[in-house]
């Protein structure tokens, strides 16, 4: 994938990284999908569409609410590692379609709720708006959620980050400061905002998945030769034998929720 305001439109390929991703970023806390869930995201019956699934970790954390899932993603392979997961573990309500989340394929009103995991920015937001809207029942619910760790109060992130751009000059998924809301342009005659909540958490790592989750990130396994990640693999552990195991590191989760306009 290219994207001209990603990373100066280098290319960039999270299937090249399926294996880890699979491993090391089913991350999210369990806060996060009680707060879904009280949010009215996961309701047993619902039909819900994970766009930009990768390999399907939303349904994987959800599906014991009784809902119906489909991941969707672009890239067969992540999907492949989450098909092998729902199989491995019998999991009856979670399927699978390759497709792009600005055209799916599926019929107009089709789901409940669509939900986007840090995924949307991918997005041509205006299409995929449209496309949302088009497969969401009347009233259905558009739920978009983002988390991201906090260089500038923490440390070891923000190192993390200095020794990414070492190797990948042109990553621009740093830096990330607190978040602010504004109401966005593809919203507009499509969805009314429905809840806005946002928080900070720490999450805890082992060094061994900290690195696993560095390594399947944009900047590094997704769009570095296997040479230069391995060279930033070295690196990076050389680096982080200063501080204890495990890391305790901030984050900050960003839900947002609307609500389609459509009758």
């Amino acid at each position: 994938m290219k994207l001209d305001f990603i990373d100066s439109g280098n290319e960039f390929d999270f299937g090249r990284v399926s294996e880890n991703y699979a491993k090391y970023r089913n991350i999210y806390p369990k806060s996060m999908y009680d707060k879904l869930i009280s949010f009215g995201v996961g309701r047993k019956g619902q039909k819900i569409i994970d766009l930009g699934s990768g390999t399907a970790i939303l349904p994987l954390n959800m599906y014991q609410t009784g809902a119906d899932f489909i991941a969707s993603d672009i890239s067969e392979n992540q999907l492949r590692y989450g098909q092998q997961i729902v199989k491995n573990n019998n999991i009856e309500n979670i399927h699978f379609k390759v497709c792009s989340s600005e055209e799916t394929g599926f019929e107009d009103n089709s789901f409940d709720v669509v939900t986007a995991v840090q995924c949307f920015h991918y997005f041509n937001a205006e299409k995929a708006a449209g496309e949302i809207r088009r497969i969401l029942k009347p009233q259905g619910l558009f739920c978009k959620i983002f988390m991201d760790w906090l260089p500038f109060e923490d440390r070891i992130i923000n190192e993390m980050e200095n020794l990414v751009l070492k190797y990948n000059p042109a990553w621009n998924g740093n830096g990330f400061r607190e978040f602010r809301y504004t109401f966005p342009l593809w919203a507009e005659e499509r969805f009314q905002i429905e809840t806005i909540h946002s928080y900070d958490t720490v999450l805890e790592f082992s060094k061994e998945s900290w690195i696993g989750r560095i390594k399947s990130c944009r900047g590094v396994g997704a769009s570095l030769s296997d040479e230069k990640a391995a060279e930033f693999e070295e690196e990076y552990r050389s680096i982080l034998c200063k501080y204890d195991d495990p890391l305790h590191l901030k984050h900050q989760i960003h839900i947002e929720i609307y609500r389609s306009t459509k009758n």
